[in-house]
């Protein structure tokens, strides 16, 4: 097979049997860590594209790609658009995103953005087995790529098993994943029904396709480019199978141990070397760690030694970027040329190139107008309004150094991974106890051990604040406070905790307001937020917070925070609450595009669109006098 690839390596004859399938053929690829994959799926789908006889070829349209985040999806475009030959126009989507698309079109009249993740996947379930891609300009799939499949737990595997089930007749599908590196199962609360998940798709797909599922392996790994990097590898088919529990004990302190060889050691992520390190690097380095109340600890750590850094927000989280608002806000046009569009969007400050032909090409999409050549600036308010805004066009993530939970870094790959020194096996046993997933433990440290393509690290945690939940809640609001009930510390910043309802400023001047947004908010940035009066909004309510930046105010605390912070404040109910002054540590997560009251945003002077940026805030926020800036606490 001659090599069409520019600069892009040749074929393994493992990787060779996965791409010259034929596209009607049922494949499960088992793909170890840093097995080239990617590579494999780009040239997958090139052949599935490019076959010379119609009958043995597909179009790019009938070629369903899903993957689990964005990050994940951005990388296939961009390998594709750098070395794919045929298969330029193959989408890959997240499954929210490609469960919108479809709802969008079987109930183009529901308002979507108001739907949580999980009822929006089980609704696209439901609408695939009456047929909802059969209808108006739906396509149905001829076949279906799907990463990381070990991943499929609960409503996302319903929703795959109904669209291979529906057209079980006429559509093929490339399936890839590692039994090792499944580390979702966290998701499903209790345990019984965690284990009866467990490899529950890989037996449904071989009594499914008894005789006609092909299952290949891709076993030679392709990321670890030194010794350093590979010490964990070997153990990954022993983490294929859940085993018993004395053998996964066993596995774990296996790769705890090659984690903790001192030669990999470094001083804390306070060691003037190690920060050292972190501030003059010129590759990408990944700090990991096993849970979010870590990756909090360390982000706000980083910060203080003022490490740039970017903290990797969760997969369903699709903050739509700034320069969307200001694309709308800059002009009265109905839509725009794609000439305009450029100018446009050169105009805009931002902090990377962006792939503005990309752009134009899934902004008309999403926008869904009927003019040929045009982008309609209608269309794109209503697709951001309506929770539609594609992932292709999402904010990229460009800092050289990221802090992130382990399962939010699985899929990715980075020159130099730090790993926060894990737990004992004895110590996991005491800490957790009924609620220990040990194989799920052993998967996620082998997951974190494999992200290196250099040099792999481990490093003592910091210490922990307590974080608690409001009222003892599994997802009530997290705050810091100690052993005593009643004490309270902080409270930690969540999406949608700043005000999306009116625009920043409103009050004063909006469109000074937008101006200062564009022009001086950075991520990473410290904020506070400041109490305005002592009288709470409501009977479920604190009372107002303003967001400050550097002295200004640049948004308003939302009603949800609010509710929460009474929640968290209120110990029982009996209890008086009383209210911080403000609440700082807080920082700059990103800047995002927001829909409201077209009214609203007229009489703010922000034109007819009603859009307007927002701040979006990340960390642990502790309280604080306003006076003297002590701690604050009752």
């Amino acid at each position: 097979m001659t090599d069409a690839y520019r600069d892009s390596p040749p074929l393994t004859d493992e990787q060779l049997a996965v791409v010259e399938q034929p596209w009607d053929a049922r494949v499960l690829v088992a793909a170890g860590a840093g097995a080239g994959k990617t590579h494999t799926l780009v040239r997958r789908l090139d052949a599935l594209c490019g076959h010379e006889d119609p009958e043995q070829g597909l179009e790019a349209v009938e070629i369903l790609v899903l993957t689990f985040s964005r990050a994940a999806a951005r990388e296939l475009r961009e390998r594709i658009s750098r070395h794919g030959e045929r298969a330029r126009r193959v989408r890959a989507r997240t499954f929210d995103g490609w469960a919108y698309e479809l709802l969008r079109q079987a109930h183009p009249d529901a308002d979507w953005a108001t739907v949580g993740f999980d009822e929006r996947i089980a609704t696209a379930t439901r609408a695939i087995e009456v047929g909802a891609l059969e209808i108006g300009d739906a396509v149905p799939p001829a076949h279906v790529v799907i990463d990381e499949v070990q991943d499929l737990l609960g409503g996302r595997r319903e929703l795959v098993e109904a669209l291979l089930d529906r057209y079980q007749d006429s559509c093929g599908f490339t399936l890839v994943g590692d039994a090792a590196q499944s580390v979702y199962g966290f998701q499903i609360d209790d345990l019984g029904e965690r284990a009866d998940e467990t490899g529950r798709f890989f037996e449904w797909l071989r009594c499914s396709y008894p005789d006609d599922l092909v299952e290949l392996h891709l076993t030679r790994n392709f990321r670890a480019a030194t010794s350093e990097a590979r010490v964990a590898l070997a153990l990954g088919p022993r983490l294929q199978q859940p085993g018993d529990p004395d053998e996964v004990g066993k596995l774990y302190e296996e790769l705890r141990d090659l984690l903790l060889d001192p030669a990999n050691g470094m001083g804390g992520l306070d060691d003037e070397f190690t920060l050292g390190g972190l501030r003059d690097l010129s590759d990408t380095c990944a700090i990991l760690t096993r849970d979010n109340q870590q990756a909090l600890v360390v982000s706000d750590l980083l910060h203080a030694h003022g490490i740039d850094h970017r903290l990797r927000r969760p997969l369903e989280e699709r903050p739509v970027p700034y320069w969307v608002a200001e694309l709308l806000r800059r002009t009265e046009a109905n839509a725009l040329t794609e000439e305009r569009f450029r100018r446009l969007l050169a105009d805009i400050p931002l902090p990377y190139e962006p792939d503005v032909t990309a752009l134009w090409t899934v902004l008309r999409r999403a926008a869904r107008g009927a003019g040929r050549g045009v982008l309609d600036l209608d269309g794109l308010r209503r697709a951001v309004a309506q929770g539609g805004f594609p992932d292709e066009a999402a904010e990229p993530e460009t800092s050289d150094v990221v802090v992130s939970t382990v399962h939010r870094a699985k899929g990715l790959e980075f020159d130099r991974v730090i790993v926060l020194t894990p737990p004992a096996l004895s110590e996991l046993h005491k800490r957790y106890r009924n609620e220990l997933d040990l194989h799920a433990e052993a998967c996620a440290l082998y997951v974190a051990m494999t992200r290196a393509r250099q040099d792999l690290y481990h490093v003592a945690p910091p210490e922990l604040p307590l974080f608690r939940r409001a009222g003892g809640r599994h997802r009530g609001r997290r705050y810091l406070g100690s052993w005593r009930s009643y004490d309270r510390y902080g409270i930690v910043a969540e999406p949608g905790d700043v005000s999306q309802d009116d625009p920043p400023g409103r009050a004063t001047d909006a469109v000074a307001t937008q101006a200062y947004l564009l022009n001086q908010v950075r991520p990473g940035q410290e904020v506070l937020l400041r109490r305005r009066h002592s009288l709470p909004m409501g009977e479920q309510e604190s009372p107002p917070y303003a967001l400050v930046h550097e002295g200004r105010e640049i948004g308003e605390a939302s009603q949800r925070f609010r509710e929460e912070l009474l929640q968290v404040q209120k110990v029982n109910r009996a209890w008086d609450p009383w209210w911080p002054d403000e609440i700082h540590g807080l920082r700059i997560d990103t800047l995002e595009t927001v829909t409201g009251s077209t009214a609203v945003g007229a009489n703010a002077g922000l034109g007819e669109r009603g859009v307007w940026i927002v701040p979006r805030i990340t960390g642990i926020g502790r309280y604080r006098r306003a006076d003297n800036h002590e701690e604050q606490r009752a």
